[in-house]
């Protein structure tokens, strides 16, 4: 965890635009006391942000939107980490029967869309 100082002289940022990035939801500093203090994962957002904005030419609604996409990933990603260690502990046969019927509604969907499954399930 960084104080509000240190993350700025990491982050290479300006007080102005920290507080604008803040509001607008693109940071999520934690609060101890008067003083926020940021994470890593706030570190890595805002190198995120300057190369959207500095790299790639995206603009404010544009990188909201890149951020709102990669926070539901991170948060889909979090459920399978759960679900998959719920699929651990029930007994194997259980266990085969769902990943058979995941497997199953995976092709049906590729059928479908007229391609090959996608990788990563079953």
């Amino acid at each position: 965890m960084f104080e509000s100082r240190e993350f700025l002289l990491l982050a290479r940022l300006d007080a102005a635009a920290l507080e604008a990035w803040t509001e607008a939801g693109w940071l999520a500093p934690r609060q101890a006391g008067p003083e926020h203090t940021f994470s890593e994962l706030d570190l890595a957002r805002v190198c995120l942000i300057r190369d959207l904005r500095e790299g790639m030419g995206v603009n404010d609604e544009g990188i909201a939107i890149v951020l709102d996409l990669l926070d539901q990933v991170h948060g889909l990603r979090q459920a399978l980490r759960r679900m998959s260690s719920a699929l651990q502990v029930l007994p194997a046969p259980l266990r085969q029967k769902i990943l058979t019927r995941l497997q199953d509604s995976r092709e049906e969907v590729a059928r479908r869309m007229g391609g090959e499954p996608l990788s990563g399930v079953g």
